[in-house]
């Protein structure tokens, strides 16, 4: 009961300032964030809990889940074939970088051992959306840098699993089972497709019918059931949700439309109850287990070792230097490095605590760093905007920030508005 009052009063005081949040770096992700560090264990002791606790680690999944299907709805299949070069750049040579870099980094930095090292950076390698809101969701961002990060951060999180896992029973010296592994993903893909598609099949179908209002709940029910078969059949619930969004997006463009303002709600919902129980767990005691060599690890893994691997995947595409510059900074770790961290502590392995910090530790960073900078700079790309169609299309000296001009971008749904 105090944690529905404690979400609740905040929630409330949340869309007070809303409003305000949108204009400027004050961030609705931080407040609940800092709420939860101070209401938690080591303050005021409001709200107690343990990382391996059910509420944490079913909160944690469920608003990664609905994230990723709400987000797959802003990406259809034509929009990943014409649009899959710079995706797959930050995949196939950023992400590898990524983990390469923050397990250095661990390894000298952290003194981890450097299996431990690559157990935290896989951890780390994924990124999530959720805290680059006015990035991701907002459509005077450039179209080409929005489906960028939303499907790179859709895809990251399936394809970090596997290592995660590998490296988890390399610690634990127990048999990986790489069929069962990749059988996981591979279902997780399959019923994220087959499910909305049948499901569309029969709302179209010409023997049934919905009213308006539970039209809006198609998608819900959709969501659901996916959610539901994924964990019958152990399929990846992460690549499912995307995989679904995706489907309803490029069969049914009118269930995502009728879905897509209650979804965001959900989401956001999801979303703010995570991060309050997030920071419950995030308290000073916690905090002052972590050496300073954690902290020192904690800023290189957040201004190193993901815009390094960025600017290396990016360099030479055609994505202006400004638009770089944004996706290389804009890797916030969230849901699934949580989840993943949760998994090092529910494995025991040797230095699970230890690991479990660091990586809480760059997961707090990020929500603060990531969440106070996304509208700031969705507004510098809208004065920049504002500044070419003033000057007209043949104005000289060119934007100050690097911005180019997007021809015909993706749609794209005004997000929440803050981090």
């Amino acid at each position: 009961m105090a944690l529905l009052l404690a979400f609740a009063v905040l929630l409330f005081v949340a869309v007070l300032f809303s409003g305000l949040a949108n204009r400027t770096v004050l961030s609705t992700a931080v407040l609940f964030l800092l709420a939860g560090f101070v209401l938690g264990d080591g303050v005021t002791g409001v709200l107690t809990f343990e990382p391996g606790d059910e509420i944490v680690v079913g909160l944690a999944e469920l608003a990664l889940f609905s994230v990723l299907y709400t987000d797959g709805m802003r990406v259809g299949f034509s929009d990943l074939r014409n649009a899959w070069r710079l995706p797959g750049r930050a995949l196939v040579l950023g992400m590898p970088l990524t983990f390469a870099v923050t397990a250095v980094l661990a390894y000298y930095v952290a003194g981890l051992s450097w299996t431990q090292a690559m157990l935290v950076g896989a951890v780390l390698a994924p990124t999530d959306p959720v805290f680059a809101s006015a990035i991701v969701g907002r459509a005077e961002v450039p179209g080409r840098l929005r489906s960028l990060l939303n499907v790179e951060s859709g895809l990251n999180d399936g394809l970090a699993l596997p290592v995660v896992l590998v490296l988890l029973s390399v610690l634990s010296q127990d048999e990986v089972d790489y069929a069962s592994l990749g059988g996981e993903l591979a279902l997780g893909i399959a019923v994220g497709f087959a499910l909305p598609a049948v499901a569309v099949l029969l709302i179209r179908s010409r023997f049934t019918s919905a009213t308006p209002l539970y039209a809006a709940l198609g998608g819900l029910s959709i969501g659901l059931m996916v959610l539901g078969v994924a964990q019958l059949t152990h399929a990846n619930l992460f690549l499912a949700a995307f995989t679904a969004g995706i489907t309803i997006a490029s069969f049914a463009p009118d269930v995502e439309e009728s879905f897509s303002e209650f979804g965001e709600l959900v989401t956001e919902l999801l979303k703010l109850a995570a991060i309050l129980v997030f920071g419950a767990l995030i308290s000073p005691a916690f905090l002052g287990e972590i050496p300073l060599a954690g902290y020192l690890f904690a800023v290189l893994a957040l201004v190193l070792a993901r815009p390094l691997a960025i600017v290396v995947a990016l360099a030479r595409s055609p994505l202006p230097a400004a638009e770089r510059a944004v996706a290389a900074w804009f890797g916030p770790k969230g849901f699934a490095s949580v989840v993943y961290g949760l998994l090092i502590l529910d494995a025991g392995v040797p230095g699970a605590d230890a690991m479990f910090h660091l990586v809480a530790l760059v997961i707090f960073a990020s929500i603060l760093a990531h969440s106070s900078t996304d509208v700031p700079i969705a507004h510098a790309f809208a004065r920049a905007q504002a500044r070419r169609e003033s000057e007209g299309p043949g104005a000289a000296g060119g934007d100050p920030l690097g911005v180019e001009p997007v021809t015909a971008p993706p749609p794209g749904r005004p997000g929440t508005g803050d981090g």
